[in-house]
Formats: structure tokens, sequence, C-alpha cells
């Protein structure tokens, strides 16, 4: 009988230590054969090629490829708050996912350099640049510092000024009022070309044209298309002043409660969707310019001079970033040269 028993309770432990070693690490519920949901935040309209990728990139990927594990829910429009709200609820973990723009730049410094005035040449400078080592280098303090695990970089686009009335000189910027988001480097763009700059969210841009409380702002056209803002707008000045990028991010404490297949799942779709993204971006500027001249919308293609008289009017900001920051000179020449 004790032979038995000596026998039952050994057959019982190795069960144990095999059931535990049946995932390849145990992290949390989710990793414990429980379905979870993946609440994925952003502020773009559903009809915005972020949203569009999410839909048909990332949301079936992460659902088939878990076996219906890992539910995909997509909250696009600012449906979870604003900008700040969501980066936030994911920081906390009220939010599994979001994809900010480079909001956390205030505190983060380095996550700000894609969006400094006129420093890429074009999508394929840009996609480079962040994809590859530079963009690895950027993210360096993100999730120590703020506790969000980043997983893709994706585009919003290169910026430019819609507004009320025609900005066709230096002149044009004196006294516009000019909303641009609450984010330093920003407004001090805005600032340095003249403008009157007034920050807000952007869930409140398309009242504030309607009422005339603003006369224009920037944002890449596939943002004026998709926020409909042509039915408040007249003029596209075409100054590609600011190239945005996008982050895919997760809390990283969720991130880190995932198996190594969960991990694998939502980093290969990420990755995937984002490539989608930025193909789809890239593509549509034509379409969404043919789009809002049909819709009325006239657009000024600024003059060498006038491009560069922009140039110049922004140029203190990089000596400010160089005798602020002992890496900046170094690494804007990086990102440059990377365009050769």
């Amino acid at each position: 009988m004790k032979k038995l028993a000596f026998f039952l309770v050994l057959t019982m432990m190795v069960f144990i230590i095999l059931a535990g070693c049946g995932d390849e690490h145990a992290g949390s519920g989710a990793s414990q054969g429980k379905t979870i949901t993946l609440k994925v935040a952003n502020y773009f309209a559903a009809s915005h090629p972020q949203n569009v990728a999410l839909k048909e990139k990332f949301k079936p990927l992460v659902e088939e490829q878990s076996n219906g594990k890992i539910k995909v829910e997509i909250y696009p429009n600012n449906e979870l708050g604003a900008e700040q709200e969501f980066y936030d609820g994911v920081r906390n973990g009220t939010i599994e996912m979001g994809i900010p723009g480079m909001i956390m730049q205030n505190t983060l410094p380095k996550m700000g350099v894609p969006e400094w005035p006129f420093l890429f040449e074009d999508f394929e400078h840009a996609k480079k640049v962040l994809t590859g080592d530079l963009g690895d280098e950027l993210l360096t303090n993100l999730e120590d510092k703020h506790g969000v695990h980043p997983l893709a970089w994706s585009a919003n686009g290169f910026r430019m000024f819609s507004s009320r009335d025609p900005v066709k000189s230096m002149e044009d910027f004196d006294e516009l009022r000019l909303r641009m988001p609450k984010i330093d480097s920003y407004i001090d763009v805005g600032k340095s070309l003249g403008a009157n700059v007034t920050p807000m969210p952007i869930s409140e841009v398309f009242s504030a044209l309607e009422q005339g409380v603003i006369d224009g702002q920037d944002n890449p056209i596939a943002t004026v298309r998709a926020s409909k803002w042509y039915e408040v707008q007249g003029y596209e000045l075409e100054s590609r002043h600011m190239f945005s990028p996008n982050l895919y991010i997760i809390n990283s404490q969720f991130w880190n409660g995932l198996s190594d297949k969960q991990q694998r799942i939502i980093q290969k779709a990420a990755t995937k969707s984002a490539n989608y993204e930025w193909q789809l971006l890239s593509k549509s500027y034509q379409e969404d310019k043919a789009f809002l001249k049909k819709h009325g919308m006239k657009f000024v293609t600024p003059s060498k001079a006038f491009k560069q008289k922009m140039k110049e009017a922004v140029q203190p900001l990089y000596e400010e970033h160089y005798q602020e920051y002992p890496w900046a000179k170094d690494l804007v020449n990086r990102i440059k040269k990377a365009a050769d």
C-alpha cells in the first residue's frame, strides 16, 4: 500500500509539472486558456488608413492565429477618449493597446525628433529611418519610463496647413488662428512661422473651424478627408512642414502576462498591419487630393522661395535643440544621411 500511495503521489507530481509547462510561459489568465479582449484605441476616423489596416490586417490575424482566444475590439475616433486620455489608459492598463502620435515627447524628447520640421524627404525616407535601427534608438526609454511596450511604427503622414483663406506667403501666417496639438514642438513650429497657435484636441477641430474659433489647422490630408474638414475649409497649403508617425503600443504589464506564443501573434499582426498602413497612406495622397478638390478645396503649392523662408523661420528651433540635447545634432545628421 505504501508503494502504491508513493506511486500515485509521484504520478500526480509529474502531471502537475507537465501541466505547468504546457504553455511557453505561464503569464496571466490569458495564457491559461481564457479568452481575453484586446481593446485598441486611436483618434482617427473609422475610414482612415490606420483603422482600415486594423480592421483588415490586425484584427483578423490576431483572432485567427489565436483560435479566437484573443478578441480584438477597435475604438476609432476618440471613442475611448482623446489622445492624452487613451494614452494614459494604455499606460495604466485600463486600455490594452493604442495608436497615439508622439504625445510622449514632452517627457521623452527623442520621441519628438521625427516631427522636427522639414526633416524627412519623403515617405520612403521616413519609413527607412523609423522601421530601422534609428527607429529602435528613438524608442530606447519608452517602456522603462512610460510602461508601454512598442510594437510597430506606422504613419500619419506629412502635415500641411488647411485654412479658411489661402496661405501663399509668410505674411499670410500673421495672426492666422491656427489649431495645433498640445505638444510643445508643434506649437513652437506654428509660432516660428508667425501664426497665432491655439492648442486643442483633434475631436474639437471640426466645430472650432465651423464656428470660426480658429482659421486653420495642420494635419496630413488623409485626416482632412476622413474627418470631413473640407466642409469647413477652403484651402490647403502643401507645406509638408512636418512628418507625423504613429506607434502601436501595448500596456507593458499586460504584455508581460501573455505567453510567448501570444506575444508572437500580436507582434506579427502589428508589424503586418503597420506595414499595410504605410502602403495605404503613401498611395492615398493623390486620391485624397483629388477627393478634396472635388469637394471644393483649392491647393496651394508653395514656391521654392516661400518654402525656403519657412525652413529659415524654423531653423532657430534646431539651434535650440542642439544646445539643449547633446545627442540631437548627431541624430539629425544620421537621419538626413539615411535619405542618400
